[in-house]
């Protein structure tokens, strides 16, 4: 069985991600969504509440599992006995970004290679720190997040 292991802190999850995550996860029999818990960022929402939303939103989708994690990807994926890392690309930047880890977790493990897969044009220009600032400034961001993150989002500022 081929599986990936698609991380990211989707604070909150956009539909960029989602279009990532159900493409990638047409081309392996079982794709881990793995939620970063990084120690060094104050995010939105806690890793509970995104894995909830992430398992929530994905439910119908049998071969993706959605877990949290701290450390190192490498670590994590040997956990799950994947050796093949999705990426999600937006243009020229992203890809400068992302080809430094995927050659840092290469040196990490030999086994790891790293896939990276094109945003859709309709999602390349915005970020999940984008949403976030639309959204604090009472902006239009239906095209952006799936409405269970719209309604969470919306409140979690509204309470700040």
């Amino acid at each position: 069985m081929k599986s990936a292991v698609y991380p990211g802190s989707f604070d909150p999850a956009t539909n960029g991600h989602l279009d990532i995550i159900k493409r990638a996860s047409k081309i392996v029999d079982k794709l881990y969504v793995a939620v970063l818990d990084n120690p060094s960022k104050t995010p939105l929402f806690t890793v509970g509440e995104r894995v909830a939303q992430l398992k929530e939103i994905l439910k119908d989708h049998d071969n993706i599992e959605v877990r949290s994690f701290s450390g190192l990807l490498v670590d994590f994926a040997r956990s799950v006995n994947s050796n093949i890392i999705v990426r999600g690309l937006r243009g020229v930047t992203d890809f400068s970004y992302e080809f430094q880890m995927a050659l840092s977790n290469r040196s990490l493990d030999s086994d790891i290679e790293t896939l990276f897969i094109s945003a859709d044009t309709q999602y390349l220009f915005f970020s999940s720190s984008q949403v976030k600032e639309i959204a604090y400034f009472k902006g239009n961001i239906d095209n952006m997040v799936p409405d269970i993150i719209k309604t969470e989002l919306l409140k979690k500022l509204e309470n700040m």
